[in-house]
């Protein structure tokens, strides 16, 4: 039995990736079509919604702007972050897809996204506290707004009242973003096995947005594991090809990815 759980604990934590990322959207089957893919496969793009929280087309309009200002951050740990890329490559491939497909075929689109709905009702923590830190107040109240009409009206969060109301759906923050408005640069790239690419300055924030996750508190360890692992199946079912769009139409993957988690980032912090 104890065998079983330390295998259990380990799949669940290589399925895991997607916990951080809490700014994915309520609607995820609308709202992730608009997110950049730093932010839409788990174990290869991740950062913090979730847990994110835009597409390929939003990537062109930042090519076609004439403001569009390419953002630069350096990599000393290329051959460690390549060797972690290649190896979140093969866990999205041989892990995350195949579970997400087969869990595509079962459940239906309306209890997928429902699904998503409480997760990201759950994360508010997360984005509440990345809006007060960057002085955001009114920001702050609509997501304490939000999850109270959510939580009760909405049954658990399972139901998004507001998301037909943009006034009422404003940007995701996090931690990590906060460190940026407040004037602290990226330091390096970092790309972390299951959790993907980040920076020394998004690391420290991702820590952050892992003691206000809700869900880390669960007990025990690997029960909270287990409904991370779920709740990244559930998004990735919602956007199965993007990774393998992304790839086809890069020379360099690895570059494409870099590049786009950073100009994201930096698009973030700025709204």
């Amino acid at each position: 039995m104890r065998n079983f759980l330390l295998i259990f604990g380990l799949f669940t934590l290589v399925m895991a990736g997607c916990a951080h990322n809490p700014s994915l959207s309520p609607d995820a089957p609308e709202a992730d079509l608009e997110q950049t893919y730093a932010q839409k496969t788990p174990l290869i793009l991740s950062q913090s919604d979730t847990a994110s929280d835009q597409a390929i087309n939003e990537d062109d309009d930042y090519l076609e702007d004439d403001d569009y200002e390419v953002v630069e951050v350096a990599d000393p740990l290329y051959y460690w972050n390549k060797t972690w890329y290649h190896f979140n490559d093969k866990m999205y491939f041989w892990v995350l897809k195949p579970a997400a497909q087969g869990y595509k075929a079962v459940a239906p689109e309306s209890v997928r996204t429902g699904v998503s709905n409480f997760f990201h009702n759950l994360t508010t923590p997360i984005r509440l506290v990345g809006s007060l830190l960057q002085g955001k107040f009114k920001r702050a109240g609509i997501e304490l707004g939000n999850f109270l009409i959510n939580t009760t009206w909405g049954v658990a969060g399972f139901g998004n009242l507001t998301k037909k109301h943009p006034e009422l759906n404003p940007p995701p923050e996090d931690v990590g973003q906060a460190f940026g408005a407040w004037g602290i640069d990226h330091g390096i790239y970092l790309v972390w096995p299951v959790f993907g690419p980040s920076s020394l300055r998004d690391t420290v924030g991702l820590v952050g947005d892992y003691f206000l996750h809700p869900v880390t508190y669960v007990d025990p360890w690997y029960a909270s594991s287990g409904i991370k692992a779920y709740d990244t199946v559930n998004e990735t079912s919602f956007r199965i090809g993007d990774y393998e769009a992304l790839k086809e139409a890069a020379i360099d993957p690895y570059v494409s990815i870099r590049d786009a988690y950073i100009q994201n980032r930096k698009k973030k912090v700025e709204e």
